[in-house]
């Protein structure tokens, strides 16, 4: 193509407001060095603040006082039921093998802890980026979807922090055989508490994954239905794995991971209605 009609058409794209390969790269780029110096910035406040972050934070399941603990002891005393439901943790103690292990870990969690803390922003800037390639009305569509998506991405890892590492960390520090002492090494705790965690708080992004599929013809209201069954059954199975074997920790993982797939539901059949209304009206 001669090279004439090359700034022809570039001129027509700017005129138009649009944007040309290299300028969408060079774009995509400050968002992500925004985004990624909003890690930055949050990890070296986690990273100074080192006694809160090991005492308080990570080592708190193992810790009596434990909020999830004192809440379990309440509600049993409130409902009558004594000390039957009051938690106490197991204790072990945590090791380091390797010279500079500390060290590594503690930088881990505080990048961790800042992608955390700067995922609402990481999602303003992932908007900001596709927000202009949107029509209209798709921007109405989704509009408050970054405060959805944190806030169902926050929830989920102070429910994992909460609820799911603070029963399994001391199931699996409970299981042990004759002869034999748990003394996990810092590497593996902080390895367990992380998989504890921000994997829950993606999985809370269920009803939004659904939202998305939804309107793209994947999934249908109708066929989760259908597998409802199916996923009550993954449910059980996933709280019994991730707590120890008892029903009431089971219930109380399955029943919030539960409550997600039927909102999952009725978001998927809100879409999938709206897609049908819009259709007979044309």
């Amino acid at each position: 193509m001669p090279i004439d009609q090359l700034h022809e058409i570039e001129e027509q794209r700017k005129e138009k407001g649009e944007m040309s390969f290299f300028e969408h790269i060079a774009e995509l780029r400050k968002h992500i060095l925004r985004s990624a110096l909003a890690i930055a910035v949050l990890g070296t406040v986690c990273f100074i603040n080192k006694e809160f972050i090991f005492n308080t934070l990570m080592f708190g399941p193992r810790n009596p006082d434990f909020l999830t603990y004192r809440a379990l002891c309440s509600i049993s005393h409130s409902v009558g039921l004594g000390d039957n439901l009051c938690f106490k943790p197991v204790e072990f103690t945590i090791i380091t093998r390797q010279l500079g292990e500390v060290l590594m870990q503690h930088l881990y969690i505080s990048f961790w802890l800042g992608f955390i803390g700067a995922f609402p922003f990481i999602l303003w800037e992932f908007w900001k980026f596709i927000q202009p390639g949107l029509l209209e009305n798709e921007k109405k569509t989704i509009r408050g979807v970054v405060g959805i998506c944190s806030f169902l991405f926050l929830l989920g890892v102070a429910f994992g922090y909460f609820v799911i590492a603070a029963f399994s960390i001391n199931f699996l520090a409970g299981y042990t055989i004759e002869g034999a002492q748990v003394s996990p090494t810092l590497d593996s705790y902080v390895t367990y508490m992380t998989m504890f965690t921000i994997p829950t708080g993606l999985i809370f992004e269920m009803p939004v994954v659904a939202y998305f599929l939804t309107k793209i013809g994947i999934v249908g209201y109708k066929s989760l239905r259908m597998y409802r069954r199916h996923a009550v059954v993954a449910i059980l199975i996933m709280a019994a794995i991730i707590t120890p074997p008892d029903v009431v920790s089971q219930t109380i993982v399955g029943i919030p991971l539960y409550i997600l797939y039927e909102i999952s539901i009725m978001v998927s059949r809100r879409v999938q209605l709206k897609q049908e209304r819009a259709l007979a009206r044309m």
